[in-house]
């Protein structure tokens, strides 16, 4: 018995699908080849792409001696001096505060509820036992707070941005704890207490 015959396997059917898949290469009346179907890729697909732009350089103008502008600095790039310090991280702890009135805790008058989304400002205590207070220097940014004293150091990260203007330190001789409290000011306050 013989095979059948499939009229798609003979060699002149499968040249003139190849030959339908890809037409012969023409010339344009400039002598160029055009592109043929087989030839075409993903990019050629849609218009024409322009030219990509090529990188200009920005002129600042200011202080010529200036390597970066403010922008280009990283944040808290001026504590990166503190991988050598030796000094011992002093324990803390950090606790959120609101302002409540009586409208607030029995009537439920304000929108207020127990979420640190409702506290208005952090409180940030530190037990620095056995220092005096003319040793310790603190400084405060909007997302840091940096504390030193001759025996520990700590560089906190704040959990939200403070308002560094309106914070207030005290130092608890008899119980050798630093307490802080800072302002927050986050994004959506303006919603949280209106």
């Amino acid at each position: 018995m013989e095979p059948p015959e499939l009229g798609l396997c003979s060699a002149s059917s499968l040249l003139a699908l190849s030959q339908l898949l890809s037409p012969p290469e023409e010339e344009d009346e400039d002598g160029a080849r055009a592109i043929g179907v087989s030839s075409a890729g993903p990019g050629n697909i849609g218009p024409p792409k322009a030219a990509a732009p090529t990188a200009s350089t920005q002129v600042k103008y200011g202080n010529s001696k200036e390597i970066w502008s403010a922008e280009d600095v990283p944040e808290d790039s001026e504590y990166s001096d503190d991988a050598l310090d030796s000094r011992e991280q002093p324990e803390y702890e950090i606790l959120f505060k609101q302002h409540v009135s009586a409208e607030d805790m029995f009537l439920g008058m304000s929108r207020k509820d127990a979420s640190t989304a409702c506290c208005e400002d952090m409180l940030i205590k530190i037990k620095l036992p056995d220092t005096k207070a003319s040793d310790i220097t603190l400084d405060i940014r909007e997302k840091v707070l940096d504390l030193r004293s001759p025996e520990k150091k700590l560089l906190l990260h704040l959990p939200h941005p403070v308002d560094t203007k309106s914070g207030k330190a005290s130092f608890l001789s008899e119980k050798g704890t630093l307490e802080v409290t800072l302002r927050m000011k986050r994004e959506l306050d303006f919603i949280n207490f209106a």
